[in-house]
């Protein structure tokens, strides 16, 4: 079932892999795995983001092993030194002038689809897929009030989950639980404030009030500028974006995380916290109340869901009934399967 879902979901959708601020100049890099495939995504001169297989066109080498770094104007093989451009295009192919028929234009680097959504980098390797524009047509100007692009990353944190991705989906998209797992985030943002304004597809997701001027902080304050105006103030919004992303917009913060199946038991989890770049340049900046407030809170589920994995693997169990506060649950497991049947 896993190797069904990278063909059926992961290597046919639009998978957020990164910010564009994490490849901010013409050569910076970074590493992605997708559905199998190793992909190098970097700027060019011109300012266009790539996503290149990491396959050179020649014996098909690994060209890329670094997890993230610079390139110096070209990406060479490290077996017969074919160099290629940032922008793909073969430049130098050694000692092939004299091979019949042999054109370098003919060997650019193969590159996947890319887009931007929000200052977000998503991918996607099926060319026969809908456009990022149409996919993500029902979020268009939802955001706005945060101005994500604008935003930076102060932190980012890597997990590592022995839980199938799904779990991680579903425990994010309702707060049954958190008067159990969650007190602190309880005593901030009550459980059963929640709103759904996003009940079917692949984007699901709403609100959940805040108590008046309360953060959802250690100190459960805030002395940062907020992002937004009006009811949005009170309000903590939590969106998921099938299969790959996790966002939540608060009054003064952003937060992402990026969901990545290994294997069916286990999922890697990249976690960013994004704030105003008038913010971050404060010298008294600390991401700490927010950070450290976040990292209890995915640590109490990612313990939880590491538990529902052990359980679910018993031959006794066979599903429950969904609950009143689980309706984005069904939403869920209705798309998957009519992605997966």
């Amino acid at each position: 079932m896993f190797e069904r879902e990278q063909e059926r979901i992961f290597a046919r959708s639009w998978v957020a892999a990164g910010r564009q601020e994490q490849i901010a100049s013409p050569g910076d890099y970074f590493l992605f795995e997708l559905a199998g495939e190793s992909l190098i995504v970097t700027r060019d001169a011109e300012d266009r983001v790539h996503a290149f297989f990491n396959v050179c066109r020649h014996r098909g080498t690994r060209l890329c092993t670094e997890a993230a770094g610079t390139l110096k104007k070209t990406i060479q093989c490290p077996y017969h030194a074919w160099t290629y451009g940032l922008d793909g295009s073969l430049l130098v192919a050694r000692n092939m002038e004299g091979v019949e028929d042999f054109d370098r234009a003919e060997y650019p680097l193969r590159e996947a689809r890319v887009a931007d959504f929000e200052g977000f980098i998503f991918i996607c390797i099926d060319e026969a897929a809908s456009s990022a524009a149409q996919t993500f047509a029902p979020l268009d100007g939802r955001f706005t009030a945060w101005r994500l692009p604008e935003l930076r990353a102060a932190k980012r944190i890597a997990y590592e989950v022995a839980a199938n991705w799904k779990l991680i989906f579903q425990n994010y998209s309702e707060c049954y639980h958190c008067p159990v797992i969650h007190p602190q985030l309880e005593k901030l943002s009550p459980s059963n404030s929640g709103r759904n304004d996003f009940t079917e597809g692949p984007f699901l997701g709403g609100f959940s009030r805040l108590h008046d001027g309360k953060s959802l902080t250690t100190s459960g304050s805030s002395r940062r500028k907020p992002l937004v105006g009006g009811d949005e103030r009170q309000r903590a919004y939590y969106y998921t974006i099938f299969p790959s992303l996790l966002l939540s917009l608060h009054p003064d913060y952003a937060m992402a995380h990026y969901v990545i199946p290994l294997a069916h038991d286990r999922t890697r989890i990249v976690c960013e916290w994004l704030f105003g770049q008038h913010e971050l340049h404060r010298p008294d900046f600390d991401a700490a109340d927010v950070v450290e407030f976040w990292d209890l809170t995915n640590r109490q589920d990612w313990r939880v869901n590491e538990l529902t994995q052990a359980g679910i693997g018993s031959r006794s169990y066979t599903p429950g009934p969904y609950a009143r506060e689980e309706g984005l649950l069904h939403a869920f497991d209705r798309y998957y399967l009519s992605l997966m049947t």
